[in-house]
């Protein structure tokens, strides 16, 4: 009886604990040795897909530099016109591939599917295995080529991210060699401590309320890229999912805490 006793009350302080702890479970933090595909760190529910947001213009950038549409880090340059979505005065100017990654516009990203076509949008998401690879867009709104990944229909989850992105560190996703050096020059970097700089790209979204629909009080945000000190590179992924709502956006909040915790987190895995 008393080992019964004993063993119940086990569970409930176990329980008590999960419970206590699960907001911070739905995020996700994986860093892989791309050379290896060794996993160094994979704390939360890594393979729950979402939308990927903004963290699309990395394969959008493969796409577009192999078929041609785009040119060079600073080619095409595209003029706002005022029927583009936009909210925020600094992409109401020309836009080229690089200030396109840096601000994050989502118009660019558009105006460079539509040029694409539907037909080789989806080969290239097949081609790269990426996520469910669903382009449907939203429910009836025949929206998938200009809105798939912004919260429709593409789902990507942590640990497919990180599979992509050893993919394209590998040169593994089937595109050009001038591909894959633009993109990987139009991406942003970040310095951080200990001689480490970051490259890759923030996402910011809403996640879901029980019928559907976005929650705008509750964001979601990730960080996808991979880290370099001399010789050595790790791949990372962050997904951050807020449990209240916040002022600034996930995005680069998820991006300033990796930045900030990757240098000890690696100096750990020497």
């Amino acid at each position: 009886m008393k080992t019964w006793l004993l063993g119940a009350a086990f569970l409930v302080l176990l329980n008590g604990a999960l419970f206590a702890e699960a907001p911070a479970t739905r995020n996700c933090r994986l860093l892989m040795d791309p050379a290896s595909g060794e996993i160094l760190l994979r704390e939360g529910p890594c393979d729950v897909r979402r939308s990927p947001c903004s963290t699309f213009k990395v394969p959008l950038a493969l796409m577009g530099f192999d078929a041609g549409v785009l040119k060079d880090a600073h080619h095409p340059e595209w003029d706002y016109l005022p029927e583009y979505p936009s909210n925020r005065p600094e992409e109401q100017i020309r836009i080229n591939p690089t200030s396109w990654e840096a601000i994050s516009v989502v118009w660019y990203s558009q105006k460079l599917t539509r040029a694409l076509g539907m037909k080789t949008f989806q080969k290239y998401v097949d081609q790269f295995q990426y996520g469910n690879r669903d382009l449907s867009g939203a429910p009836g709104q025949n929206n998938g080529l200009t809105n798939a990944w912004l919260q429709t229909s593409l789902l990507i989850s942590p640990d497919e991210q990180a599979v992509f992105v050893r993919k394209l560190l590998q040169r593994k996703l089937g595109v050009s060699s001038h591909a894959y050096e633009m993109t990987e020059a139009v991406l942003p970097q970040f310095p951080a401590e200990d001689g480490w700089t970051l490259t890759g790209k923030t996402g910011t979204g809403f996640q879901e309320k029980a019928d559907g629909t976005p929650d705008r009080k509750k964001q979601l945000g990730w960080f996808i890229g991979w880290a370099t000190k001399g010789d050595r590179r790790v791949l990372f992924v962050e997904f951050i999912m807020d449990e209240t709502p916040q002022e600034t956006y996930a995005g680069p909040r998820a991006r300033a805490a990796l930045i900030k915790a990757l240098p000890g987190l690696l100096a750990k895995k020497r």
